[in-house]
């Protein structure tokens, strides 16, 4: 019978050294190396960083010396008393005029738009046969009144039907209407009245009134709502 002998002994075998003085020398100069690096690049970036802040103050400082600048040429003025009065009576006037405008157009002092349109309207409602002889507007044209002729009584409610299509005599009736004819007496003294001074003469003989051809008549107007004026 054979018999084997292990002669291996694993002592004996040559142990490699990993950490030997070169490599950690090279290890700890890429370290150094490295360090030295990430020094000269944070210096840099501070030395940018500085410069960048100095930039900025540079420039904070110029626009505080232009805001001072411009606030001793805009500084507020003082409050002038003179100019606080004027412009407080001014407002006053302002407001008095404003009060005197409300109370005209109230109509309580008469008509602030005049009264030619009411001549107009009178005018532009012509009808032949009637002519008038005299216009009475009161106030705020509250009251007008109208004399005439006509050669025919029928005439004047014709008158009085196109005067009411006037806008100026909307709201406005005729709440009174004389008609009456004088003789020919009274006839004749109102055609020849603008003739002149007649020399006298002898007494005539009486003669007997006769009528007028054409018919005298009187309108007298009241606003919608209200008494006869």
């Amino acid at each position: 019978m054979s018999q084997q002998i292990n002669l291996f002994n694993p002592i004996f075998l040559k142990q490699k050294k990993i950490f030997t003085a070169l490599p950690m020398a090279e290890a700890l100069g890429a370290i150094v190396l490295g360090a030295l690096l990430l020094t000269w690049y944070a210096g840099r970036s501070v030395d940018q960083l500085a410069q960048q802040a100095a930039a900025g103050k540079l420039l904070v400082a110029e626009r505080e010396r232009r805001l001072a600048e411009a606030s001793q040429q805009f500084a507020p003025r003082q409050k002038s008393p003179t100019l606080a009065a004027e412009v407080a009576q001014a407002e006053a006037e302002l407001a008095a005029l404003h009060r005197v405008q409300a109370f005209l157009q109230q109509g309580t002092l008469g008509n602030g738009a005049g009264y030619a349109e009411y001549f107009r309207a009178l005018a532009r409602q012509h009808v032949p046969g009637l002519w008038l002889t005299g216009v009475t507007i009161v106030g705020a044209g509250t009251e007008i009144g109208v004399q005439g002729r006509a050669m025919q009584p029928t005439l004047i409610p014709q008158y009085i039907g196109r005067l009411k299509l006037e806008p100026v005599m909307q709201g406005k009736t005729f709440a009174s209407l004389d008609i009456a004819r004088p003789d020919a007496v009274q006839a004749a003294a109102g055609a020849g009245a603008g003739a002149g001074a007649m020399a006298a003469a002898a007494p005539a003989a009486p003669v007997a009134p006769i009528s007028a051809p054409f018919v005298q008549f009187s309108l007298q107007t009241v606003v919608a709502g209200g008494g006869a004026q």
